[in-house]
């Protein structure tokens, strides 16, 4: 296709599944050097793309506003959102969501080309290139296969997060109060995840923790607001708890440990896209979620079992190749 002066593209959910589109960005970036590259999301994601060199704006989606009831609040909010979209003049849009809200402001922008990963067959009409969404693909192939079968090259495959610099420094100051060295060994552990099933025993986390601060390595256990409380039998023992934190503080704190391990969360995800070593707790074995382009990172119960069936000295045997094969900062 004809080179594209302004390219939209859509991705409201999850923290995760934003982060897995980074070497799709980074494809559109290579078919479309001189393009001005806007990506379309919810508020809450909207810090997150600070790190997506290949981004030059963001359009931020305030949900709570759409949702709160208030007129007030709703109706400035959606014509804000419609006149900006129109305002971009997009040649391409790319809706890498697929929900039937993203499908109709896809349509709205007006683009010639609109490119969009489909569900059922009601939201096509979106689209000039609706592609069928192939569930047994990983996110971010499933997000390369979608600009392939709409004629863009996929050459390098490239996941890579920028960390902003003033995060990291924020990170330091947290690990300078609390004692720590980033050049010892250390160990960042996200106990819990948005959803309990997913969730490895707590208990075995500080066994884990034990076990490790035992031989010397300095443990931080992260987590959101909600886990604060969550997290007290930790600091208890004497870990770090750098709970409460934005997000990409904590992955200011992850770019500063040697190794992260929890279960499927968007902040792992984004570990790996800033090219640190990390072991994902994945259950049952089938689950979506490993580490994009290291399989080999996941641990798994066995067949039939979820992820508490994942025994603490694989856990264990997994942290040690992980310390060993770490990059040096």
């Amino acid at each position: 296709m004809n080179p594209c002066k302004n390219i939209l593209l859509i991705r409201f959910k999850a923290i995760g599944d934003v982060v897995l589109t980074l070497p799709a960005v980074h494809a559109i970036r290579e078919n479309f050097p001189d393009a001005h590259i806007v990506f379309f999301t919810i508020t809450e994601n909207a810090p997150l793309l600070q790190g997506f060199r290949e981004v030059d704006e963001v359009i931020a989606l305030d949900r709570a506003a759409l949702r709160s009831g208030n007129p007030f609040r709703v109706l400035p909010e959606f014509f804000r959102l419609l006149r900006r979209l129109r305002a971009g003049q997009f040649s391409l849009v790319v809706d890498f969501q697929g929900f039937g809200e993203t499908a109709w402001l896809a349509r709205f922008t007006g683009a010639p080309h609109r490119w969009g990963s489909v569900y059922g067959s009601g939201r096509a009409w979106a689209y000039t290139k609706g592609v069928r969404r192939d569930n047994r693909l990983l996110i971010a192939d499933w997000n390369l296969s979608l600009l392939k079968q709409c004629g863009l090259h996929v050459n390098n495959i490239r996941n890579e997060y920028i960390l902003p610099a003033e995060v990291l420094d924020a990170a330091r100051r947290i690990f300078a109060a609390n004692r720590l060295n980033p050049e010892r060994q250390t160990l960042f552990i996200q106990a819990f995840t948005s959803t309990p099933h997913k969730n490895w025993p707590f208990e075995n986390y500080l066994s884990l923790a034990a076990y490790w601060r035992n031989r010397g390595v300095q443990v931080i256990f992260g987590g959101g607001p909600g886990d604060i409380a969550a997290l007290e039998p930790a600091r208890a023992m004497g870990c770090c708890v750098a709970a409460g934190n934005p997000l990409l503080v904590s992955a200011g704190l992850v770019k500063l440990s040697t190794v992260a391990i929890g279960g499927v969360t968007g902040l792992l995800h984004l570990a790996v896209a800033m090219q640190k070593r990390v072991v994902m707790l994945v259950g049952p074995a089938n689950e979506p979620g490993f580490p994009y382009q290291h399989h080999d990172w996941g641990l798994t119960p066995t067949v039939g079992e979820n992820v508490s069936g994942i025994e603490i000295g694989n856990v264990i045997k997994a942290c040690e190749r992980a310390f060993v094969e770490q990059k040096p900062r």
